[in-house]
């Protein structure tokens, strides 16, 4: 019995012996990564917004801090949505970072874009600027449904707007966008979700601009 049992071992053995070789190298493409970044308007100047004043700039400084992604969200992968409720990823693509990380510094851009104020920056900073804003990322992924051929990209958000000396909250806001894919190829599918998070970005940034230039004016 014994016999038996050390000589079935050595199978295994010179199976991994054998495949050693290629254990360790791997001839799969690696994962394409995909930078979201905020686009200009079609002017070429920001979006004003409401109170700015004559000094063409808001007097507050405003921290972002790190999105935060629903479950399913929460990696770098893209997400799809299929129409028996599914949740998936498309295969060998990846954000360029964690989709917080990536939201949080795209947020930072349009809001230089958009709101018209003094500073934006990332809460690295945060216990410097006296405004803080945190996104909610509810929804962001790429839907097919049963009649559609190409995919419709969702992408949902809620902010909190805040002050960080007494850290009472000044407003609340939400936005949604449905961009529809071009074809159904991976590339027209992120160029959605750039179009898609554009959108719901600069509505957001518009609405916390005007807050924060009526507290300005306020104080």
């Amino acid at each position: 019995m014994n016999r038996f049992v050390r000589r079935a071992l050595v199978v295994p053995a010179l199976c991994l012996a054998a495949c050693t070789g290629s254990l360790f190298r791997s001839h799969a493409t690696p994962p394409t990564a995909y930078m979201l970044s905020a686009e200009p308007a079609s002017h070429g100047e920001p979006a004003p917004a409401a109170g700015k004043p004559a000094s063409g700039e808001i007097p507050v400084d405003l921290a972002v801090l790190k999105a935060k992604a629903r479950a399913g969200l929460e990696s770098d992968r893209i997400a799809v949505l299929y129409p028996d409720r599914r949740l998936d990823y498309f295969a060998d693509a990846r954000w360029s970072g964690p989709l917080g990380d990536v939201l949080q510094e795209l947020t930072v851009q349009e809001f230089h874009l958009h709101a018209g104020l003094r500073t934006v920056s990332g809460d690295a900073s945060v216990f410097a600027s006296a405004y803080w804003l945190e996104i909610e990322i509810t929804d962001f992924q790429a839907e097919y449904t049963s009649a559609a051929a190409v995919p419709t990209v969702r992408v949902s958000l809620r902010a909190r707007l805040g002050s960080s000396g007494d850290r009472r909250l000044l407003a609340q806001f939400a936005a949604t966008a449905l961009k529809a894919a071009a074809e159904n190829r991976l590339s027209s599918i992120v160029d959605a979700f750039a179009s898609a998070a554009d959108a719901s970005l600069t509505e957001i940034a518009t609405q916390a601009g005007e807050k924060l230039a009526a507290v300005s004016e306020a104080r």
